[in-house]
């Protein structure tokens, strides 16, 4: 990885993706050394000030949107040759025309500034089988690609994760600041589904776990 990230526009950002680059020191700061870099839907995973009031407001605000099960995915990209990747439960649809969807990355996260400086991102939905895929990549300390088989993807190259359940290829179109997050948009350029996922269940998060729809 180099240390200062080209300052041009990648291919397929739009103009005002670039209002939120990060700088070389901004980068710096955010490659800390946290354990997890799950990208919990906004305010599940939040740092407050330490008196009772807040902590108790912040906890019901945690709990009250943990009762929203999500999707679990896989957001990923390629940086200096190298992929890149962060779990993330706050993914949606935005729109069909234009194809658009966004993801909610924490200002704090380590993968966020390496993604958004290729300018191109995989969303990658997991299935049930794959909470371990999860982890690895909610981890950091680690190389989380070692024993994860990946394949580039046509529109981007940015890495398709076996056994996820489709794979959607992005670039860039915006990003927007709120508050300790940024609202990334990425204008669709591919989606991709597997042969065999039509029987597969998708990994769910509710409640501050693992779930799926098997009813056992």
């Amino acid at each position: 990885m180099t240390s200062e990230p080209s300052r041009e526009i990648p291919d397929g950002m739009s103009p005002d993706a670039r209002e939120t680059w990060p700088s070389p020191e901004l980068i710096s700061s955010w490659l800390g050394d946290q354990d997890i870099d799950f990208e919990f839907r906004p305010g599940e995973d939040l740092a407050v000030r330490d008196d009772p009031e807040t902590v108790a407001a912040a906890r019901l605000f945690r709990d009250v949107l943990g009762r929203f099960a999500s999707g679990v995915t896989v957001v990923t990209a390629t940086s200096s040759d190298e992929p890149v990747g962060l779990t993330c439960q706050s993914f949606s649809s935005v729109s069909l025309d234009p194809p658009l969807v966004l993801f909610i990355p924490a200002k704090t996260s380590r993968a966020w500034p390496l993604i958004q400086r290729s300018g191109k991102f995989c969303v990658n939905f997991l299935a049930a089988d794959q909470a371990e895929l999860s982890n690895t990549m909610a981890s950091r300390g680690v190389d989380k690609f070692a024993d994860v088989k990946w394949t580039p993807s046509p529109g981007t190259g940015s890495p398709m994760l076996e056994g996820a359940l489709a794979h959607l290829d992005c670039t860039i179109h915006t990003v927007h600041e709120a508050g300790d997050h940024y609202v990334v948009i990425g204008r669709v350029v591919d989606l991709i589904t597997e042969d065999d996922a039509a029987e597969t269940g998708p990994l769910l998060f509710y409640r501050g776990e693992y779930r799926t729809t098997d009813r056992r």
